[in-house]
């Protein structure tokens, strides 16, 4: 018995998301269930993190694409690396984002002209 961590004998647990302890990031706890049995896990979910997905959803994102004129924002996809305590996870997801100004600030012809 004292082979055992945490004295479960218990294999199949099934683990829920983590859940933060006050607003949508932070510090928090994942509940776990195997037969009868329960307990608490602490976990921990960055905020600067993309919370559509969920902290236990880990993927492998590509370079940003182009930016898209009609929209305005460039596509990236990533696809998933590793799914953790059996997260249902996207195989690939999608992220947006607005196109930088800085691109804009380069067409306004700031660099001299090239000599012809």
């Amino acid at each position: 018995e004292k082979g055992k961590k945490d004295g479960s004998e218990c294999e199949d647990w099934r683990w829920g998301p983590c859940v933060p302890n006050s607003k949508d990031c932070g510090l928090g706890y994942r509940e776990g269930t195997c037969k009868d049995e329960s307990k608490k896990l602490k976990c921990k979910i960055p905020c600067n993190w993309k919370k559509k997905f969920g902290a236990d959803c880990k993927y492998k994102f590509e370079s940003w694409g182009g930016c898209s004129a009609q929209t305005g924002v460039k596509t990236r996809s990533g696809i998933l690396k590793k799914a953790l305590y059996n997260a249902q996870c996207e195989e690939i997801v999608y992220v947006t984002k607005p196109c930088s100004s800085k691109i804009k600030s380069k067409s306004k012809g700031q660099s001299p002209p090239l000599p012809s």
